[in-house]
C-alpha cells in the first residue's frame, strides 16, 4: 500500500459520510477479464411440453459490463478517475461491449481495449423469472494469450500508469486467459515501480500468482480452495489468511462470507470482522466487484484500509439488494450511512427517492407488492400503529411517505410538529411493518407516489376515495386504493391539547379538514 495509506481509521457513520467524497479523489487502473453480462428477464407460466422444464416468456432484455468492465463501472459511478485494460474479441458482443465501455467515459482515464481476431468476446447470459435465475449460459474463450497479445495489454497497462498516476491497480481475475503468472508479475512489478496500491480478485486454487500483491478479496469457498483449511467461523477465517500472507508476501487479506459479512487481516495482525449491511439480497452477481472497486478507491485516496473496507462492506450491500449486475454511488453510501445515524437497530430504512426507486424495481423484479401509506406521524399512538399494521396486510413491502417539520409546520401551525423530523422517522421505521420511511417535503405526497407508483394506496377510513391525494393516479396505473378502519379515540392533536390544558397552555386548534385530507396523523 502506498506510505500515504494507513491501516485503522474511525469507522463510524458520522466519520464514513465525511470520507465518502474522498473516494473521488484518486486515480485507479483495472487490468483483467472483461465480459459482458447479459440479464433476460420473464415470468414462467407453464412448463415445455417438450421436456420438464420451464418456459421463460422474456419480457426484458438488459446488457451491461461484467468482470473487470464492472469493477470500471463501480469506479465510475463513485466518480473516480479510472481506466481500463482488457480482450475483447472482433465479433458483434466485442463491439457492444466497447460501447458500454464508452458510455464511462465521464470518469475514465483512458481504457485499452485490445481486440483479438478469432477470439471470442467472454459473455455471461442469465435468464431469470421474478428473483430466481434459471439458467446462465457462457461464451468464452479461456486459453492463454498469445505473445504478442500479452506484449499489448502490458503496453497498454504501462502507458496507464505513466499518463494517469493511480494510486491503486486492481487484478480482477476470472480464469478468462488474460491474467496468468507472468502477466500478473510484470503488473506487480509495474505497478510498484509507481508506487501503488496493488489489489487482486483472485480465481483458482493457486494463489502464489498474486505474490506480493497488497490485498486479496477471496471469498470463503475460493479461500479454503486456496489454503486447503476450514473456513468455518472466525477464528478458521484469521487463521487461513495468515497462512496465506506468510506464504506469499501478501499485505492483507479482505475475506468475503456472504450473509457473515467480511473479515481483514492484515500483516502487521490487525484483524477485524465487519458484520453484513445487506437487509434484502436479491442479487449477489457483481458484489465482489462492488468490494475491490470501493477498497481500492479509497486507498488511492489515501484513506486507512479499514476505513475503505468499512465503506465497500456499505457498498456491498446496496448492490445485493437491487437487481443484475449493479453498482452503488455516493448519494447512496450517503443516505444508508445517515440512516444508520437515525437509528442504527430501525428494521425499516429512511431513504431519499433515488435510493428508494432503485429498491422498488428490486422489489417488482421479485414480484412484490409495494404499498405505500403517509402521514406526520407526531407522538405515535395505538391509532397509527393500526394503520401501520392494516396498511402492511395489504402488502408485502410498506413505504410510509413522511412529512418533513416543515411540511407539518405549513399544514398544522408553528406549534407543530412536537417531535422532528429525524425523530418521527426513526420511531416510524422501527415498526415491523414499516420496510422504508421516506421524508418529503411538499403540503401532500402526489410526487412521491406519482414517483413510486405503488401497487396499493393506503390511507384511513375518515376519508372517501376521491378524497385521497395520488388514489385517481395509483388506480390509473393498475394499483388500488384501501381505507382503514380506524381506532377510535385517539389523535395527535387531542393528546397536544391535553397537555397544553395540563400546563396552561393554549391548546392547539384543529385546522380544516381540507388540510388535514392533505396529510392526516
Amino acid at each position: 500500500m502506498p506510505e500515504s495509506s494507513s491501516l485503522c481509521g474511525d469507522n463510524t457513520p458520522q466519520s464514513l459520510l465525511g470520507a465518502v467524497p474522498e473516494l473521488a479523489r484518486g486515480s485507479v487502473a483495472v487490468l483483467g477479464d472483461v465480459m459482458l453480462d447479459r440479464f433476460i428477464y420473464g415470468s414462467v407460466v407453464r412448463i415445455s411440453p417438450e421436456a420438464p422444464i420451464p418456459v421463460l416468456r422474456a419480457q426484458r432484455r438488459v446488457s451491461m459490463l461484467g468482470g473487470a468492465g464492472n469493477v470500471l463501472r463501480n469506479l465510475s459511478s463513485l466518480g473516480v478517475s479510472a481506466g481500463l485494460v482488457a480482450v475483447i474479441g472482433t465479433d458483434a458482443a466485442g463491439g457492444e461491449l466497447s460501447q458500454l465501455v464508452a458510455q464511462e467515459e465521464k470518469t475514465h482515464q483512458c481504457c485499452r481495449l485490445i481486440s483479438v481476431p478469432g477470439r471470442p468476446t467472454t459473455i455471461k447470459e442469465r435468464f431469470v423469472a421474478g428473483n430466481q435465475q434459471l439458467l446462465r449460459v457462457d461464451c468464452e474463450d479461456d486459453k492463454p494469450l498469445a505473445q504478442d497479445t500479452c506484449a499489448a495489454v502490458l503496453h497498454g497497462l504501462s502507458d496507464l500508469l505513466a499518463g494517469a498516476c493511480p494510486g491503486a491497480v486492481v487484478l480482477s481475475d476470472y480464469g478468462k486467459g488474460v491474467l496468468d503468472a507472468e502477466m500478473i508479475a510484470q503488473a506487480v512489478d509495474l505497478a510498484r515501480a509507481k508506487g501503488c496500491s496493488i489489489l487482486a480478485d483472485p480465481k483458482g486454487p493457486d494463489y502464489c500468482l498474486y505474490r506480493g500483491v497488497s490485498l486479496i478479496t477471496p471469498n470463503r469457498k475460493e479461500l479454503h480452495e486456496a489454503t486447503g483449511l476450514p473456513v468455518a467461523g472466525d477464528d478458521n477465517i484469521v487463521r487461513a489468511a495468515q497462512h496465506l500472507m506468510g506464504r506469499l508476501d501478501i499485505g492483507a487479506v479482505l475475506a468475503t462470507r456472504s450473509e457473515e459479512g467480511m473479515t481483514l487481516v492484515t500483516a502487521e495482525g490487525q484483524v477485524k470482522h465487519f458484520e453484513a449491511e445487506a437487509r434484502e439480497v436479491f442479487d449477489v452477481s457483481g458484489a465482489g466487484d462492488t468490494v475491490i472497486a470501493v477498497v481500492a478507491a479509497a486507498l488511492a485516496a489515501g484513506l486507512p484500509l479499514e476505513q475503505g473496507v468499512a465503506l465497500a462492506n456499505r457498498a456491498a450491500g446496496l448492490v445485493v439488494s437491487k437487481t443484475g449486475t449493479a453498482v452503488t454511488t455516493p448519494d447512496e453510501l450517503r443516505q444508508s450511512l445517515g440512516q444508520s445515524l437515525v437509528s442504527r437497530q430501525s428494521p425499516g430504512q429512511v431513504s431519499n427517492l433515488p435510493a428508494l426507486l432503485a429498491r422498488v424495481q428490486g422489489w417488482r423484479a421479485a414480484g412484490l407488492v409495494v404499498g405505500v401509506t403517509n402521514g406526520c406521524f407526531d407522538i405515535l399512538h395505538p391509532g397509527h400503529l393500526s394503520l401501520l399494521r392494516q396498511a402492511r396486510a395489504q402488502c408485502d413491502r410498506l413505504i410510509v411517505a413522511l412529512n418533513s417539520d416543515e411540511s407539518v409546520r405549513r399544514l398544522k401551525g408553528s406549534q407543530r410538529p412536537i417531535q422532528s423530523q429525524n425523530a418521527r422517522a426513526a420511531v416510524v421505521a422501527a415498526h415491523e411493518c414499516v420496510d422504508h420511511v421516506l421524508i418529503f417535503d411538499t403540503d401532500t405526497p402526489l410526487d412521491v407516489i406519482v414517483a413510486l407508483r405503488p401497487d396499493v394506496l393506503i390511507k384511513g377510513a375518515d376519508y372517501s376515495e376521491d378524497e385521497v391525494i395520488g388514489a385517481a393516479e395509483v388506480k390509473a396505473t393498475g394499483g388500488r386504493v384501501v381505507l382503514a378502519k380506524l381506532e377510535a379515540g385517539y389523535s395527535t392533536t387531542g393528546t397536544v391539547n391535553k397537555i397544553h390544558a395540563t400546563v396552561g397552555g393554549t391548546p392547539v386548534q384543529k385546522r380544516a379538514k381540507n388540510d388535514n385530507r392533505l396529510s392526516k396523523n
